[in-house]
């Protein structure tokens, strides 16, 4: 195979790939014995016709498309890896012939990855919040702590916002059953917001062993089967339930913590409470800095890779409410869109995403920033122990490519903390650039079909 004519135009890499006559053939001999069986010709067995006689009958060339789409992968594969450059998406054969000589030429066509002219990126100021714990972060905290460990007993009182009941329910629309409205021995908290408007109201004042008979009307943007719909929770309930929350003392700080006292394990949730508002507070900053060194820069950014990342979004959002116990197209009908409107909502934001991953990209390159074997090992080592995953196998299945990519990103953020500069006030929205930045050209972030 010989590759020709290779050009890189408008952000496109096209090139030309010869395949020399005696190749094709062994193409076209394949395509005739897998098309054979569906062919019928007039005194032969079906199947069983020879080559040439189909030939001269529905011409020459009937075998040709698909013999080209049987070696196109392995021509294109050759090209690409002379033509030598980085390509995204999917390749598009553009036009293909067969010579006199019956070789074959195809043309192929696939976006190149973006390049990217970076603006200022050293040197960049933006706001990192204070790192500020208060007695009363802790106290909310320890209060958090202390209701995680309350003890839940039943009583025999009549229910509260806040108590938990323990029900049977079942749903009926016009008197019939509707699917998803049964559920038994479901722990439903009162006040949680949890159910459908008007539910949990209802069970107010109940007692154990109590039958209620709820109306409720589904809200307007609720499933399509119910929305605006009247119905009747038929409920039965089993038990109700209260937190019983101990009292803070050293005897709790015992229970709950390695500490003896509650004015050490207080101390230590505010450790713990300032090491976590230090790491939001890095993050933030370092992503404002990228940001800013997305708006200095310059890219096209191929249609394809958006399509790619909404993809992902969508899936992502799909798991999210199958995990919920919703489909995505209920979701989206709650929030009065559909799929195709939610994919065009997400597509700026995506933009942007892929922005500013390149920009990073661009920042290593510029600076030569590498991860070394040793932090590429350490990431899979946390990887293997956060998925519960054998370190070998993991391996085998998240390419190397990918977590180079990430850390390389994540020290090229690093790169840039490094060499911010941290401010405490907020820019104000709308405010005017600095002196020296006005005369700059505005920066691109253009999407290319």
């Amino acid at each position: 195979m010989d590759t020709k004519n290779i050009e890189r135009k408008d952000g496109k890499l096209s090139f030309q790939v010869e395949v020399d006559p005696a190749r094709f053939e062994q193409e076209i001999n394949k395509a005739y014995l897998k098309n054979r069986k569906s062919i019928m010709i007039p005194g032969f067995r079906k199947g069983k016709a020879p080559r040439k006689l189909i030939e001269s009958m529905y011409g020459e060339g009937i075998f040709y498309e698909d013999a080209m789409e049987g070696i196109a992968l392995e021509c294109f594969q050759a090209g690409l890896a002379e033509a030598g450059d980085r390509t995204v998406g999917d390749p598009a054969i553009t036009d293909y012939q067969v010579g006199d000589d019956k070789g074959l030429t195809i043309r192929f066509e696939i976006d190149l990855y973006p390049e990217v002219t970076l603006g200022e990126y050293k040197g960049l100021s933006a706001y990192k919040p204070p790192v500020e714990v208060t007695d009363a972060q802790v106290d909310a905290e320890l209060e958090s702590i202390r209701k995680r460990n309350a003890r839940i007993v039943s009583v025999e009182r009549e229910a509260q916002n806040g108590d938990t009941v323990i029900i049977d329910f079942e749903g009926f629309l016009n008197g019939k059953a509707f699917d998803g409205g049964k559920g038994k021995d479901h722990k439903l908290k009162l006040g949680s917001g949890s159910f459908v408007p008007g539910f949990e109201d209802g069970l107010v004042g109940v007692k154990a062993g109590e039958s209620r008979d709820l109306p409720i009307t589904f809200p307007q943007d609720y499933v399509e089967d119910l929305a605006g719909k009247d119905v009747i929770f038929k409920v039965q309930v089993k038990e109700v339930q209260e937190e019983q929350l101990a009292e803070l003392d050293d005897d709790f700080a015992q229970d709950v913590s390695e500490f003896d006292t509650l004015a050490e394990y207080k101390e230590s949730i505010r450790a713990d409470l300032t090491k976590k508002a230090e790491e939001k507070s890095l993050t933030a900053f370092r992503t404002a800095l990228q940001a800013k060194a997305a708006e200095g820069a310059e890219v096209k950014i191929p249609a394809v890779m958006t399509d790619r990342r909404v993809d992902g979004i969508v899936e992502e959002y799909s798991r999210t409410m199958s995990m919920q116990g919703y489909t995505l197209d209920q979701y989206l009908a709650m929030m009065n869109m559909n799929e195709a409107g939610f994919r065009q909502f997400m597509r700026p934001a995506a933009t942007e995403e892929i922005k500013g991953e390149l920009v990073l990209e661009k920042i290593a390159e510029v600076e030569g920033i590498q991860p070394t074997e040793e932090e590429i090992e350490e990431e899979y080592k946390k990887s293997a122990e956060r998925y519960g995953m054998e370190l070998d196998y993991l391996k085998s299945v998240l390419k190397r490519e990918l977590v180079v990519g990430q850390l390389t990103r994540e020290k090229a953020g690093e790169f840039l903390v490094a060499n911010g500069i941290a401010t405490d006030k907020e820019e104000e929205k709308g405010e005017e650039p600095a002196a020296e930045t006005e005369a700059k050209p505005e920066a691109e972030a253009e999407v290319t079909e």
